[in-house]
Protein backbone atom coordinates (compact mmCIF):
# COMPACT_ATOMS: atom_id res chain seq x y z
CA UNK A 1 0.00 0.00 0.00
CA UNK A 2 1.54 3.59 -0.95
CA UNK A 3 2.74 5.72 2.01
CA UNK A 4 0.56 9.09 2.28
CA UNK A 5 3.40 11.49 2.46
CA UNK A 6 1.88 14.74 3.84
CA UNK A 7 3.74 18.04 2.16
CA UNK A 8 6.89 17.47 0.04
CA UNK A 9 9.55 16.72 2.63
CA UNK A 10 11.57 13.64 1.66
CA UNK A 11 9.82 13.66 -2.00
CA UNK A 12 11.88 13.66 -5.10
CA UNK A 13 9.42 16.09 -6.94
CA UNK A 14 11.19 16.85 -10.26
CA UNK A 15 14.92 16.80 -11.18
CA UNK A 16 16.81 20.18 -12.84
CA UNK A 17 20.11 21.10 -13.92
CA UNK A 18 19.36 24.38 -13.18
CA UNK A 19 21.21 24.87 -10.22
CA UNK A 20 22.50 22.16 -7.12
CA UNK A 21 23.83 22.70 -3.67
CA UNK A 22 26.25 19.90 -2.83
CA UNK A 23 28.36 19.91 0.31
CA UNK A 24 27.14 22.98 0.77
CA UNK A 25 28.15 25.01 -2.07
CA UNK A 26 25.69 26.46 -4.33
CA UNK A 27 26.45 26.37 -8.44
CA UNK A 28 24.46 27.56 -11.38
CA UNK A 29 24.48 25.51 -13.97
CA UNK A 30 27.58 24.39 -13.00
CA UNK A 31 29.12 27.56 -12.19
CA UNK A 32 30.38 28.23 -8.44
CA UNK A 33 27.88 31.04 -7.27
CA UNK A 34 31.07 32.72 -5.61
CA UNK A 35 32.24 33.26 -8.83
CA UNK A 36 29.16 34.72 -9.71
CA UNK A 37 28.10 36.89 -7.35
CA UNK A 38 31.84 38.33 -7.37
CA UNK A 39 32.20 38.78 -11.43
CA UNK A 40 28.85 37.99 -13.15
CA UNK A 41 26.06 41.08 -13.84
CA UNK A 42 22.32 40.01 -13.14
CA UNK A 43 21.62 39.59 -16.97
CA UNK A 44 24.40 37.29 -17.30
CA UNK A 45 22.98 34.64 -14.73
CA UNK A 46 18.88 35.52 -16.36
CA UNK A 47 20.90 34.17 -19.60
CA UNK A 48 22.73 30.81 -17.58
CA UNK A 49 19.47 30.51 -15.86
CA UNK A 50 17.69 30.09 -19.07
CA UNK A 51 20.46 28.67 -21.63
CA UNK A 52 22.83 26.91 -19.05
CA UNK A 53 25.47 28.77 -20.80
CA UNK A 54 26.99 32.37 -20.26
CA UNK A 55 25.95 34.67 -23.02
CA UNK A 56 28.54 35.80 -25.26
CA UNK A 57 28.81 39.58 -25.82
CA UNK A 58 26.51 40.20 -28.61
CA UNK A 59 24.16 37.81 -26.27
CA UNK A 60 24.07 39.52 -22.95
CA UNK A 61 24.11 43.16 -25.25
CA UNK A 62 21.02 42.22 -26.88
CA UNK A 63 19.31 40.71 -23.32
CA UNK A 64 20.35 43.68 -21.92
CA UNK A 65 18.44 46.03 -24.70
CA UNK A 66 15.24 43.83 -24.35
CA UNK A 67 15.23 44.48 -20.69
CA UNK A 68 15.48 47.90 -20.68
CA UNK A 69 12.68 48.35 -23.77
CA UNK A 70 10.12 45.94 -22.12
CA UNK A 71 10.50 47.86 -18.76
CA UNK A 72 8.48 50.87 -19.98
CA UNK A 73 5.43 50.09 -18.28
CA UNK A 74 1.58 50.80 -20.62
CA UNK A 75 0.15 54.40 -18.69
CA UNK A 76 -2.69 52.30 -17.90
CA UNK A 77 -0.77 50.08 -15.58
CA UNK A 78 0.01 53.24 -13.44
CA UNK A 79 -3.12 54.54 -13.32
CA UNK A 80 -3.92 50.64 -11.85
CA UNK A 81 -2.00 51.43 -9.12
CA UNK A 82 -3.06 54.78 -8.23
CA UNK A 83 -6.58 52.97 -7.67
CA UNK A 84 -5.61 51.15 -5.07
CA UNK A 85 -6.08 51.61 -1.33
CA UNK A 86 -2.33 51.90 -0.48
CA UNK A 87 -2.47 51.37 2.85
CA UNK A 88 -4.19 47.91 2.96
CA UNK A 89 -2.68 46.67 0.20
CA UNK A 90 -0.07 43.93 1.09
CA UNK A 91 2.95 44.79 -1.48
CA UNK A 92 3.18 41.43 -2.70
CA UNK A 93 -0.37 41.31 -3.68
CA UNK A 94 0.03 44.32 -5.31
CA UNK A 95 2.60 42.52 -7.47
CA UNK A 96 0.61 39.42 -7.59
CA UNK A 97 -2.39 41.66 -9.43
CA UNK A 98 0.01 43.60 -11.58
CA UNK A 99 1.44 40.59 -12.99
CA UNK A 100 -1.98 39.42 -14.13
CA UNK A 101 -2.65 43.02 -15.33
CA UNK A 102 0.06 43.14 -17.83
CA UNK A 103 -1.44 39.95 -19.50
CA UNK A 104 -3.97 41.93 -20.68
CA UNK A 105 -1.27 44.22 -22.76
CA UNK A 106 0.66 41.46 -24.64
CA UNK A 107 -0.79 40.42 -27.84
CA UNK A 108 1.27 37.03 -27.70
CA UNK A 109 0.31 35.88 -24.19
CA UNK A 110 -1.26 32.83 -25.21
CA UNK A 111 1.25 31.66 -27.99
CA UNK A 112 3.17 28.40 -27.34
CA UNK A 113 5.71 29.06 -29.92
CA UNK A 114 9.72 28.68 -28.45
CA UNK A 115 10.79 32.03 -29.80
CA UNK A 116 8.15 33.84 -27.90
CA UNK A 117 7.84 31.89 -25.11
CA UNK A 118 11.48 33.04 -24.41
CA UNK A 119 10.78 36.60 -25.52
CA UNK A 120 7.41 36.31 -22.85
CA UNK A 121 10.07 35.59 -20.22
CA UNK A 122 12.45 38.50 -20.99
CA UNK A 123 9.47 40.71 -21.08
CA UNK A 124 7.71 39.69 -17.82
CA UNK A 125 11.37 39.73 -15.92
CA UNK A 126 11.68 43.42 -17.19
CA UNK A 127 8.43 44.23 -15.67
CA UNK A 128 8.68 42.91 -12.40
CA UNK A 129 11.37 45.48 -11.61
CA UNK A 130 8.80 48.15 -13.05
CA UNK A 131 5.90 47.27 -11.11
CA UNK A 132 7.80 46.44 -8.11
CA UNK A 133 9.07 50.07 -7.68
CA UNK A 134 6.38 52.05 -9.68
CA UNK A 135 3.73 50.31 -6.74
CA UNK A 136 6.98 51.41 -3.89
CA UNK A 137 6.65 54.97 -5.30
CA UNK A 138 2.70 54.93 -5.61
CA UNK A 139 2.43 54.09 -2.19
CA UNK A 140 4.78 57.11 -1.52
CA UNK A 141 2.77 59.40 -3.19
CA UNK A 142 5.82 60.07 -5.43
CA UNK A 143 5.74 60.05 -9.70
CA UNK A 144 6.71 57.33 -11.66
CA UNK A 145 10.37 56.92 -12.79
CA UNK A 146 11.35 55.74 -16.12
CA UNK A 147 14.10 53.70 -16.72
CA UNK A 148 17.18 54.76 -17.62
CA UNK A 149 19.29 53.28 -20.71
CA UNK A 150 22.95 53.85 -19.66
CA UNK A 151 22.00 51.49 -16.27
CA UNK A 152 22.04 47.72 -16.26
CA UNK A 153 19.38 45.97 -14.68
CA UNK A 154 20.07 46.12 -10.89
CA UNK A 155 21.42 49.89 -11.99
CA UNK A 156 17.47 50.94 -12.86
CA UNK A 157 15.95 48.74 -10.34
CA UNK A 158 17.62 51.66 -7.59
CA UNK A 159 16.90 54.21 -10.20
CA UNK A 160 12.98 53.58 -10.72
CA UNK A 161 12.33 52.94 -7.15
CA UNK A 162 14.19 56.09 -5.41
CA UNK A 163 14.64 58.50 -8.33
CA UNK A 164 18.05 59.30 -8.14
CA UNK A 165 21.18 57.76 -9.93
CA UNK A 166 22.62 55.06 -7.82
CA UNK A 167 26.48 55.02 -6.88
CA UNK A 168 28.38 52.51 -8.62
CA UNK A 169 29.12 50.63 -5.67
CA UNK A 170 25.15 50.59 -4.76
CA UNK A 171 24.71 48.69 -7.97
CA UNK A 172 27.30 46.46 -7.26
CA UNK A 173 25.35 45.63 -4.13
CA UNK A 174 22.43 44.99 -4.97
CA UNK A 175 23.52 43.20 -8.34
CA UNK A 176 25.51 40.72 -6.18
CA UNK A 177 22.12 40.07 -4.37
CA UNK A 178 19.89 39.54 -7.37
CA UNK A 179 22.87 37.36 -8.25
CA UNK A 180 23.03 35.20 -4.98
CA UNK A 181 19.12 34.80 -4.61
CA UNK A 182 18.36 34.23 -8.68
CA UNK A 183 17.33 30.36 -8.10
CA UNK A 184 17.29 28.82 -4.78
CA UNK A 185 16.33 24.86 -6.50
CA UNK A 186 12.54 23.49 -5.95
CA UNK A 187 11.29 26.08 -3.20
CA UNK A 188 7.28 26.84 -2.95
CA UNK A 189 7.03 29.20 -5.18
CA UNK A 190 9.34 27.82 -7.93
CA UNK A 191 6.81 24.26 -7.82
CA UNK A 192 3.70 26.20 -7.10
CA UNK A 193 4.71 27.94 -10.82
CA UNK A 194 5.84 24.27 -12.19
CA UNK A 195 2.64 22.89 -11.20
CA UNK A 196 0.64 25.94 -12.94
CA UNK A 197 1.91 25.68 -16.22
CA UNK A 198 2.69 21.84 -15.99
CA UNK A 199 -1.67 21.92 -16.36
CA UNK A 200 -0.58 23.53 -19.99
CA UNK A 201 -1.85 27.52 -18.25
CA UNK A 202 0.01 30.62 -19.94
CA UNK A 203 3.16 31.51 -18.24
CA UNK A 204 1.51 34.73 -16.70
CA UNK A 205 -0.35 32.72 -14.50
CA UNK A 206 2.33 30.46 -13.34
CA UNK A 207 4.21 34.04 -12.91
CA UNK A 208 0.61 34.60 -10.54
CA UNK A 209 0.78 31.91 -8.93
CA UNK A 210 4.56 31.84 -7.80
CA UNK A 211 3.80 35.27 -6.42
CA UNK A 212 1.31 34.06 -4.40
CA UNK A 213 3.15 31.00 -2.83
CA UNK A 214 5.96 33.52 -2.26
CA UNK A 215 3.71 35.90 -0.10
CA UNK A 216 3.76 34.18 3.21
CA UNK A 217 7.03 32.93 5.13
CA UNK A 218 6.89 29.21 4.71
CA UNK A 219 8.45 29.70 1.18
CA UNK A 220 11.58 27.27 1.01
CA UNK A 221 9.73 24.34 0.77
CA UNK A 222 6.51 22.38 0.52
CA UNK A 223 4.71 21.77 3.57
Amino acid sequence: MAELQKGLEGVIAAETKVSSIIDSQLTYAGYDIDDLAQNAEFEEVIYLLWHYRLPNKEELQELKDKLYEYMTLNPRVYNHFKEYATGNVHPMTALRTSVSYIAHFDSHAEDEDESQTMERAVRIQAKIASLVTAYARVRQDKEIVKPNKDLNYAGNFLYMLRGELPTDIEIEAFNKALVLHADHELNASTFTARCAVSSLSDMYSGIVAAVGSLKRPITWWCK
